[in-house]
């Protein structure tokens, strides 16, 4: 049996990414690296969706670090309809049948944890399906409102967390993880 979590890194208000941004809004610094070095990509299944896959399978292609090699080396389901076999990157597999379906199936006979990587509309869904163990942000000390791109909770149903881990690194940058539960509506509202 596995559990899924939806990881997130994110600016301040929410959003994804930032036009004119680079990576991290570049404010990475070495305890973020440092933990972000321990993280072994190769223990988890990772699911995304064909944007992701695509933009992702373009940034292997091209680095050269030990982080891509062991994302690259890591096993990883693409839910998609509109990609098609064989996929370039190494070790992933296409899934083009229903991601809700498969994902409750993956969860019930995969031993290694499942976490999505970006894959905004798959999360969203995965989420609202119930289907989420843990939720994780990391939050950078960044205000995109012009410039950011990539809204992550827009679409969102309501969900209520329980915070089970914080940390703070390089003074500024806050990771929270959280176990979702997903509401039918604002906690005491009538029917």
């Amino acid at each position: 049996m596995s559990t899924l979590m939806v990881d997130f890194i994110i600016s301040l208000d929410g959003y994804g990414a930032g036009e004119g941004w680079p990576g991290f809004w570049g404010m990475q610094g070495p305890e973020y690296l440092a933990w972000l070095g321990e993280d072994s990509p190769e223990e988890r299944i990772h699911l995304m969706g064909a944007t992701t896959y695509r933009l992702m399978a373009g940034f292997a292609s091209e680095a050269d670090d030990p982080g891509s090699q062991a994302l690259t080396a890591a096993r990883k389901v693409v839910f998609s309809s509109t990609i098609t076999r064989p996929l370039s990157w190494a070790n992933s597999e296409l899934v083009s049948t229903d991601a809700i379906a498969a994902v409750r199936d993956m969860k019930k006979h995969e031993s290694r944890q499942l976490r999505t990587l970006g894959s905004l509309s798959l999360s969203r869904s995965l989420i609202a399906a119930g289907l989420v163990d843990r939720f994780r942000v990391v939050v950078f000390p960044v205000i995109t409102g012009v410039t950011g791109k990539e809204r992550i909770f827009d679409g969102y149903p309501d969900i209520s967390l329980e915070l089970i881990e914080s940390r703070t690194f390089d003074g500024q940058i806050q990771l929270l993880e959280y176990i979702p539960t997903v509401l039918d509506g604002p906690p005491g509202a009538d029917g």
